[in-house]
């Protein structure tokens, strides 16, 4: 019960509020793999821009290193400042086309996306080379490829979405340690009807 306990979460209100309720003393983190995905989209955004705006395109790449760079050592204030430097850059160039607005769309959420979480912004670098624990990318991609295979129609045991939803369902009752308890509520009859045909055998 006095065990340390770290929390990473994507920055969701509803994750950490569930976070807050189990442990309000744990250590709680916006996790990297997140914060890194939100930038490499971006990154690809950018390299979309067309080949007229090759200057802005290599700014903007060089703006959002920046910014990565800057979260990467817990620096949020920086940070911040150079995503309004590259959104006012981006308009003030009026680079235009789909890319272009789409990216202005991504860099205004996530400028949003940092400044709810920013409290929960250690020192990545920091925590990394002292072999702490600041993604959960190894998860993210094990739980991504079980889905994705178990999904695919062709697999001999595919899942619907319904089914994934049960089965998710039933093992966190396992792992509560309520699975037997709500097995016998749903069916009452049960466990007299094992132990009847335990004592006949």
């Amino acid at each position: 019960m006095n065990q340390q306990i770290t929390f990473l979460s994507d920055g969701g209100d509803t994750v950490r509020e569930l976070q807050l309720y189990l442990n309000p003393q744990a250590e709680h983190l916006l996790d990297w793999f997140h914060v890194s995905m939100h930038l490499t989209v971006m990154n690809q955004m950018a390299k979309g821009l067309g080949p007229e705006e090759s200057e802005s395109r290599a700014g903007t790449l060089k703006r959002l290193e920046s910014i990565k760079w800057y979260l990467w050592h817990g620096n949020v204030f920086k940070a911040l400042q150079r995503i309004e430097h590259l959104e006012m850059d981006l308009e003030e160039e009026t680079v235009t086309g789909e890319s272009a607005e789409k990216l202005r769309k991504a860099l205004q959420e996530f400028q949003t996306y940092i400044e709810n979480n920013q409290r929960w912004i250690p020192n990545y670098g920091e925590l990394w080379r002292a072999g702490e624990r600041i993604s959960t990318a190894v998860v993210e991609s094990a739980v991504g490829q079980v889905l994705s295979k178990r999904f695919v129609k062709k697999q001999q045991m595919s899942w619907s979405r319904r089914g994934a939803h049960l089965l998710l369902q039933v093992r966190t009752r396992v792992l509560n340690e309520e699975f037997r308890e709500k097995f016998e509520e749903w069916y009452p009859g049960f466990n007299t009807q094992s132990e009847d045909q335990a004592r006949a055998a």
